[in-house]
């Protein structure tokens, strides 16, 4: 358990940094904006590496208690959300009217993706990343808007050929992962 909330707070303080525009800029002065960035980056990937070992090991280990045991009906609904999440994370990247609409597509991925797998996990060491993930969303969201940076630089005004990329792309990437890399990466099977 020791290992993923290590990994929780190695990955979240950059990201948390970096949604308060006053530090990140204090930062920038203090060190410069590219070491900044490799600081930001290596943190940020080892406290991924971290909660991804963190949470293989509170899986398999006995310390995972069961919290709530989610019903079965809640599975397709966790499934249909990831594709949502999903196509919103790559929305994220691409100039589109989907963009426009939702702002910030990669922090509502971010809550839906942590919302669906609460909807579908019960255990201590999903409660733990999925509910932390989804706190930092949800104040990530809260303080963006407070500061004024909810807004899109350059808004598209109509649906287009992007928006219909975003959406294809996002379906191929939730099947080649729920499918295929879920069960390698994760070691937990979408399907059963």
């Amino acid at each position: 358990m020791t290992l993923l909330i290590a990994g929780l707070a190695l990955f979240l303080v950059p990201h948390f940094i970096s949604v308060f525009k006053s530090i990140r800029g204090r930062l920038h002065t203090a060190i410069g904006a590219t070491p900044y960035k490799i600081l930001y980056s290596l943190v940020s990937l080892a406290g991924l590496v971290a909660i991804v070992m963190g949470y293989g090991d509170l899986r398999a280990s006995g310390d995972n208690v069961l919290l709530y045991n989610p019903p079965l009906w809640l599975r397709p609904v966790a499934l249909l959300l990831m594709v949502i999440a999903i196509v919103l994370f790559v929305a994220a990247n691409i100039r589109s009217r989907l963009k426009t609409l939702v702002v910030h597509p990669q922090i509502a991925s971010v809550k839906i993706w942590a919302f669906a797998h609460l909807l579908a996990n019960g255990d201590l060491a999903s409660v733990l990343l999925f509910g932390t993930m989804l706190a930092w969303a949800v104040i990530a969201r809260i303080a963006y808007k407070r500061q004024g940076l909810m807004s899109v630089a350059n808004p598209v005004d109509s649906w287009g050929v992007m928006d219909g990329v975003a959406v294809v792309a996002g379906i191929a990437v939730y099947v080649v992962f729920a499918f295929w890399l879920h069960p390698i990466l994760i070691g937990v099977s979408v399907a059963g």
